[in-house]
């Protein structure tokens, strides 16, 4: 309906009421594809969004896994299976092959065999440590049930 500038609508006699449809407000087609295209727009921003957000404690930078060479000693670290009690996620990290042990606290930090006396943010971050800590001639000792763990003799 066209309404003039004397509020009457154009066709319609002067004096004469509008009748508006009876019935609920429907919506077209074009706010149902507006719906949608907002929903798919959210769906498509969420990854985004969740990306950019800052790493917290006990956050991995890695994901799944990490690999990198620090110092010339080569540190893999790979997230395995829930842990047996906790329920969270274990880590198997090597440095130049060897197993290091690592142990997650309470407080979402970890610590290492190599160094047990402070905790570090990241599974990464107490490799590092651990490399730091072994020095440039010193390998991590293959551990057995009742032996010796680290680098001590």
């Amino acid at each position: 309906m066209v309404v003039s500038v004397g509020a009457v609508a154009v066709g319609a006699e002067p004096g004469a009421k509008s009748q508006a449809r009876p019935g609920p407000a429907r919506g077209g087609r074009r706010d149902v594809l507006r719906g949608l295209l907002t929903a798919v727009g959210a769906l498509v921003l969420a990854p985004v969004v969740a990306a950019s957000r800052p790493l917290q404690k006990g956050d991995d930078p890695g994901g799944l896994g990490f690999e990198e060479t620090y110092r010339g000693r080569r540190i893999r670290g790979v997230k395995t299976s829930a842990g047996r009690t906790s329920g969270a996620a274990q880590w198997h990290v090597t440095i130049d092959g060897r197993t290091l042990h690592l142990m997650p606290r309470a407080d979402g930090t970890w610590m290492s065999m190599v160094d047990h006396y402070r905790s570090y943010d990241t599974p990464l971050d107490t490799a590092r440590v651990a490399v730091d800590e072994l020095g440039p001639g010193q390998q991590l000792r293959e551990t057995h049930m009742g032996g010796h763990h680290g680098v001590r003799p």
